[in-house]
């Protein structure tokens, strides 16, 4: 097959993103000569790129103009751009286009301090044993290096001032075709047909290599056995980098970087994430299980690692005129429950390492066994609390008061809960979720300057699901503890997870909620350091 030329690229490997440039250039000049049928032109520009000059002097590189009019590929680093067209652009077009630069790199900024933000808040409640620790790890770290990236840019970008006199200069590095001879050769695959040195390969190829796929992204990658497994494939939404399967779709280990600053690494299948993976972008990270594009949420790797903890009131004495002890020397977390699957690493044989036990609900319910209860956990060396059933019936700052009357708070207490379980048509008797949000509100506030500590706030995933979003301050300035009884953990910033309502305790009677603390013993002592009461 006459007509075709030889397609080679000195060096590979050292960038992706370039040989994508290169590429294009390449495949055009090929469909050029196919066409006209003319040999291909004696000088090749192998590398160009546009610099930035302020008073004369190059302050930053670039590939071109976007059509929001900011600078493509910046860099301060020439060798970072591999392919730029020439520009025309001076005056005030070229101010112009610097001043949406800087709003551009702004924004940047702000996107990965809110991801490296949500990313260290996950590295701050997970361990290196947990699934996912080091991918997140991974990419903090390089998000960390974009920032300070960016960062410098902008810095470049604002020492520009009106006096400043602003230009443009184009560069571009020349070779005659036959210094590309001995160079390492590049596969190149379009509508089904692969060709190498003007041939079509027959044989199964093998290497790196070019592809078009169906809706006619770019994939530079690597072929084994006529199969491309890896690669990097760019279009108008980012830029994905992994393994690739059949139809040339993303299948098996790799990473989304979105145009929008938000990022995906983890399993893939069918161009979707599907499998394990974490998704971080501005609002928040999910790491966890995907399925179909889907994300269903975290599965905890249930070990003695963690730190288990119950939560009691008068049942566990048993109801009516049946009375059950519990054996405080016997405590020991023997079951997790039984409603939902967990993944479970050895024996359930835990200790209790916290315990929360009710005191009042509204202002005329008071468990008797609190006192009891409560002086028999100190004296076992237990960390406990108290919490409050909150009713819709009385004022908050009636319960508030009813419950400090009634509940013993001592230094060394974890922190007074509200537990707040009201139902929808509760909520919309009461003038609906900002009237809730504003009685929750009162009584946090006087409980927390009885105590001198924030209290915590319990309530279920539904409520969080439905009302929460109500209560930004809330949501940002308290402890949120949650009851989800599935198997996978909340998707939510919190302080503890109750798992279950029907877990087994030696020394209690019947069921028992079981709760584990968010995040490690080292996160635990932070918590006790920081949280309890004085």
């Amino acid at each position: 097959m006459e007509g075709y030329i030889i397609i080679r690229k000195r060096t590979f490997v050292r960038a992706v993103a370039a040989l994508c440039a290169v590429v294009v250039g390449l495949l055009a000049w090929l469909c050029f000569s196919i066409v006209c049928g003319d040999k291909p032109p004696r000088q090749v520009a192998l590398r160009s790129f546009n610099a930035l000059q302020a008073d004369g002097k190059d302050v930053a590189f670039f590939s071109s103009i976007s059509a929001d009019s900011v600078l493509v590929g910046l860099s301060l680093d020439s060798s970072k751009v591999t392919f730029a067209p020439r520009l025309a652009l001076r005056g005030a077009g070229l101010r112009s286009v610097v001043r949406h630069t800087k709003d551009s790199l702004r924004r940047r900024a702000a996107r990965l301090e809110a991801a490296i933000g949500e990313m260290d808040y996950y590295l701050k409640v997970h361990g290196v044993q947990d699934e996912g620790y080091d991918m997140v790890a991974g990419h903090a770290t390089a998000a960390s290096g974009m920032l300070a990236s960016v960062r410098q840019e902008l810095d470049v970008l604002e020492a520009i001032h009106k006096e400043t006199r602003l230009g443009l200069r184009h560069s571009e590095t020349h070779s005659a075709p036959d210094s590309l001879l001995g160079a390492p050769l590049v596969l190149a695959e379009c509508n089904g047909g692969r060709w190498l040195n003007g041939r079509w390969l027959r044989a199964a190829s093998q290497g790196p290599g070019v592809a078009a796929d169906s809706a006619g992204r770019l994939i530079a990658g690597t072929w084994e056995a006529d199969t491309l497994v890896t690669g990097s494939r760019t279009d108008c939404l980012g830029t994905y980098t992994g393994q690739f399967g059949a139809r040339l779709l993303a299948c098996g280990h790799g990473s989304y970087a979105a145009a929008d600053g938000s990022y995906y690494e983890g399993r893939w299948q069918a161009d979707r994430p599907d499998g394990f993976g974490f998704a971080v972008d501005t609002v928040r990270l999910r790491a966890g299980e995907w399925q179909r594009g889907t994300y269903k949420g975290e599965r905890l790797n249930y070990t003695s690692e963690r730190i288990y903890g119950i939560d009691i009131s008068r049942y566990q004495h048993g109801r009516g005129r049946r009375y059950y002890p519990i054996h405080w020397n016997q405590l020991r977390i023997t079951d997790l429950g039984r409603i939902s699957k967990k993944k479970i690493s050895g024996r359930v044989d835990y200790p209790v390492s916290f315990i929360y036990i009710k005191s009042t609900e509204g202002c005329s319910v008071r468990n008797r066994f609190f006192r009891a209860d409560y002086l028999q956990a100190r004296r076992h060396g237990i960390r406990c609390g108290a919490y409050h059933f909150f009713s819709v019936r009385t004022t908050a700052k009636a319960q508030a008061r009813y419950f400090i009357r009634h509940t013993l708070f001592r230094p060394g207490d974890l922190p007074p809960v509200l537990d707040v379980e009201p139902t929808d048509r509760q909520i919309a008797q009461m003038g609906g979720a900002d009237e809730l949000f504003r009685r929750v509100r009162t009584w946090m506030n006087i409980v927390r300057r009885h105590t001198g500590v924030r209290p915590i706030l319990y309530v279920s995933q539904s409520f969080v699901n439905k009302y929460l979003g109500h209560a930004p301050d809330i949501k940002q300035n308290y402890n949120v503890w949650i009851a989800r009884y599935g198997e996978y953990k909340p998707d939510i910033k919190l302080v503890y997870w109750q798992l279950s309502p029907d877990g087994r305790v030696s020394g209690i009677h019947g069921d028992v909620d079981i709760n584990v603390f968010n995040g490690y013993e080292d996160q635990f002592d932070r918590f006790i350091e920081t949280e309890l009461i004085k």
